[in-house]
């Protein structure tokens, strides 16, 4: 197995030896750190990570961005963008990725080509391929590269070779901003943003889980954590006190997901209209 993940990897620091320079977006998730771990590998300081630091971004992922490009030691770039100025990521369609990533990525193309660095690389895998994901049309069309799907690195692959690599992102749970926390055409506002931001902060310090969504259903606010930590919040004092503090934080109400955390949850509605 350590040889098969070898390889692998060895396949991903092939893809950037004949690149005179990368940006690669940067968010410090599992699957952009291993990007930004082999870019600096194979390119040195040709290698530049940009992370975007917005209202959409969950608490506290800007200083683990900041933490792990230390680690690896690439040079970073930190840009400020507000999508929340754009009108029709705001009105919530369910090509909302669409718009967003198109938004960054040419903001990202002119720093590359201010940096004189040839291509601008984040972090899809292999099995992001195969889900709903409108943002990789977007890519397509603006030419951003994806050397994990290009090589063939499926999530749990790009789990284990960082594991392998001993990056401390293997193990984190997955990360997507905040505008994935409301239904399609539900309007997105700072206000409800931050709203959201807040409730899962709080639930984290309160139930000590590490993967946590609060989907924003207007007055309703439905929590859904990892299956396997459920149990954790099986306790009512615990239940009372998320459930005071959300709602004073404006929720009426406060439910919890059953079944657990299911990633993509809210794209259910698009994926059966289309079956």
């Amino acid at each position: 197995m350590v040889r098969f993940l070898e390889e692998k990897y060895q396949r991903l620091l092939d893809w950037f030896k004949d690149k005179k320079g990368v940006l690669v977006a940067f968010s410090g998730g599992v699957d952009s750190t291993l990007v930004a771990y082999a870019a600096k590998t194979a390119l040195g300081d040709r290698a530049l990570a940009v992370t975007a630091n917005s209202p959409l971004l969950p608490p506290g992922e800007l200083e683990e961005a900041k933490k792990l490009a230390k680690l690896i030691g690439i040079r970073h770039k930190i840009i400020e963008i507000n999508e929340l100025e754009n009108e029709h990521l705001v009105v919530n369609p369910p090509n909302r990725c669409y718009y967003c990533k198109k938004e960054l990525m040419g903001i990202l193309l002119k720093i590359a080509s201010e940096e004189g660095l040839e291509v601008v690389v984040d972090g899809t895998n292999a099995d992001d391929m195969q889900s709903y994901r409108p943002g990789i049309k977007a890519l397509k069309e603006l030419g951003i590269r994806s050397p994990l799907a290009e090589v063939g690195l499926k999530k749990d692959e790009v789990r284990a070779i960082s594991r392998m690599l001993g990056l401390p992102t293997a193990d984190k749970p997955p990360v997507a901003c905040l505008a994935s926390r409301f239904p399609y055409g539900k309007k997105i506002t700072l206000e409800a943003v931050k709203r959201v931001g807040e409730a899962e902060t709080i639930i984290k310090k309160l139930a000590g889980v590490k993967l946590v969504r609060v989907r924003n259903h207007g007055d309703i606010a439905r929590i859904e954590v990892a299956r396997e930590e459920r149990k954790k919040l099986f306790d009512e004092r615990l239940l009372d006190e998320i459930s005071k503090r959300l709602k004073e934080l404006g929720f009426l109400y406060v439910t919890m997901e059953l079944e657990g955390y299911v990633s993509g949850s809210l794209d259910k509605i698009v994926l059966k209209s289309r079956a």
